[in-house]
């Protein structure tokens, strides 16, 4: 398993929008063969930041197969405009401890 992750700033005053369009978007990346699982973590100290972890087979799974889909412009198109920057996506492997 490859763990995806990213922090993601959303702009000033847009954060309740921001939560509404991730529930609807859960949907579509739930759908990819190869996803375990999607977690979204709003930041204790950090005002309009979340935390994303997404949890796939592989990197491939993500790479080649949600974000070469359909369904991957539908989740652009209700997720990118919040964020400010872009988030930088960082894949983990297994974990060396745990």
């Amino acid at each position: 398993m490859v763990i995806e992750h990213a922090v993601l700033n959303v702009k000033a005053g847009q954060a309740e929008a921001f939560e509404v369009a991730m529930r609807e978007a859960k949907p579509l990346i739930a759908a990819s063969s190869g996803f375990e699982g999607i977690e979204v973590r709003p930041s204790v100290r950090e005002e309009n930041q979340y935390l994303l972890i997404v949890r796939w087979r592989d990197i491939a799974a993500h790479e080649d197969g949600f974000r070469k889909s359909e369904r991957y412009g539908k989740w652009r198109e209700l997720l990118h405009g919040f964020y400010d920057p872009m988030p930088k996506v960082t894949y983990f492997e297994e974990p060396i401890v745990s």
